[in-house]
């Protein structure tokens, strides 16, 4: 085992997988010299060379457009929009190309992509570049979403991301490009599709994913202090979504927290919620609740961005409420 940041596995993982098949190369606004905004590409143009790290205009509808070009033609590109707040830019390619080409073709033509893209807030980079737009693409038929929590997952679910012959939107959290985690030094893929039971618990279940995730463990030790034992599960991957995982644990604990950076209103733990409203109503003892970022535009002042955000102590606030 060595220890990696964060965006160290996500370079790692473009990095195995460029030497494992020549038909993968990068591109995005930077990714070449400076290796990326959040250095996440970094070294690679150095042992790759222009021809597979490529920079590009600064012009998201350019980037996702040849992507999908590329992938239509047979090669696996890793395609990098800046902030998630710019795919608006581009989301005619990707909410009726990149999307649909293999539903639109019968299965004739296949679109393996990775668009990479980051979010969330915690940097005070103003609310145009601190957005949770994961609700967005989890909404369009044939995207694969997957959102990591860990330096571990993150590459994990890269290389297998790199690897589907389907379209991947791949939403890294910028507060998260500098934390630190342990990953095997042999290979290792992580399979799409597929939660990770982060915290074992019998009390209440918290479901989350990205950095909401840290939120809900630093919630959990909390609310082992008063006797409660939360079952903290991490998503990973939003579509497609775990759902037998979730009904393992509500099975177990009857009472459910869903916590997401995003807005409430109308965010991906509502589609969970209702979910579990559908199909386990007899399983619960307590309403679901929901802990979400505020129903405004992130605030470019730390201490208001910070407040209107999930934090721990509004977990505890809401399980306690049920329990």
């Amino acid at each position: 085992m060595k220890k990696m940041m964060y965006r160290e596995a996500i370079a790692s993982a473009i990095a195995e997988e460029m030497r494992r098949d020549e038909k993968v190369f990068v591109m995005g606004e930077d990714v070449a010299l400076t290796g990326g905004v959040y250095k996440a590409t970094r070294g690679l143009l150095a042992e790759f060379g222009p021809d597979r790290v490529r920079n590009t205009p600064l012009s998201e509808a350019a980037i996702a457009g040849v992507a999908t070009g590329a992938a239509m033609a047979g090669a696996r590109p890793v395609a990098e929009i800046m902030h998630i707040d710019f795919i608006g830019v581009c989301f005619d390619i990707v909410l009726n190309q990149m999307s649909k080409m293999c539903y639109k073709t019968n299965g004739k033509v296949r679109v393996p992509m990775v668009l990479r893209t980051q979010g969330g807030r915690g940097h005070s980079n103003s609310c145009t570049q601190s957005q949770s737009l994961e609700s967005l693409v989890t909404a369009i038929p044939g995207l694969k979403v997957v959102m990591p929590s860990t330096a571990y997952d993150a590459k994990g679910l890269l290389k297998s991301s790199i690897r589907d012959n389907n379209p991947v939107v791949f939403i890294e959290h910028k507060g998260l490009y500098q934390t630190k985690g342990e990953l095997p030094e042999e290979e290792y893929l992580i399979p799409l599709g597929k939660a990770d039971v982060k915290r074992a618990g019998t009390d209440v279940t918290l479901i989350s994913y990205s950095k909401s995730v840290h939120t809900s463990l630093e919630a959990a030790q909390m609310l082992e202090a008063k006797g409660v034992q939360a079952e903290v599960i991490d998503l990973r991957t939003l579509v497609p979504l775990d759902f037998e995982t979730i009904r393992e644990s509500v099975a177990k604990t009857g009472r459910v927290i869903v916590v997401h950076e995003a807005a409430e209103r109308s965010g991906y733990g509502a589609e969970i919620a209702a979910e579990i409203q559908e199909q386990l109503f007899d399983e619960l003892d307590a309403p679901i609740r929901r802990v979400c970022g505020a129903n405004i535009p992130v605030p470019n002042a730390t201490l208001p961005e910070v407040e209107s955000a999930p934090t721990a102590a509004k977990i505890v606030d809401a399980v306690m409420r049920i329990i």
